[in-house]
């Protein structure tokens, strides 16, 4: 069992920086990689970024974030951040952090998590 506790999200001008944390307890041994997930209304729950949990640190990061958003951890907090630069209304959603139990999953996809943060807000305003 894993559990993934947010911190951070609020609101924030169209331009501005968020830093978003999440830190993970339980069974960390037991997590492999770590991602980030937004949803707004009405919208389906898409990758934000990604990254591997130890070992060589690898990163993935979706289009739309390229470029502004910057995923990293810090293994000895069991903390993954999720640095967003140059903010655009369209960034407003629910962030959430998610790990799979188990490797060689896509971490890409939200329906291959097991566990999930609860979720913290980010308003951009124009």
């Amino acid at each position: 069992q894993v559990q993934l506790v947010q911190s951070g999200g609020g609101l924030v001008q169209a331009g501005g920086s968020l830093r978003l944390s999440c830190v993970a307890s339980g069974r960390t041994f037991s997590v492999y990689a770590m991602g980030w997930f937004r949803q707004a209304p009405g919208k389906e729950r898409e990758f934000v970024a990604g990254i591997r949990w130890a070992g060589t640190v690898s990163t993935w990061d979706a289009d739309s974030v390229k470029g502004r958003f910057t995923i990293s951890r810090d293994n000895a907090k069991n903390t993954v951040y999720l640095q967003m630069n140059s903010l655009k209304s369209e960034d407003t959603a629910a962030y959430y952090c998610a790990a799979p139990r188990a490797p060689f999953v896509d971490i890409t996809r939200a329906d291959a998590m097991d566990y999930w943060g609860e979720g913290t807000l980010v308003t951009v305003s124009s």
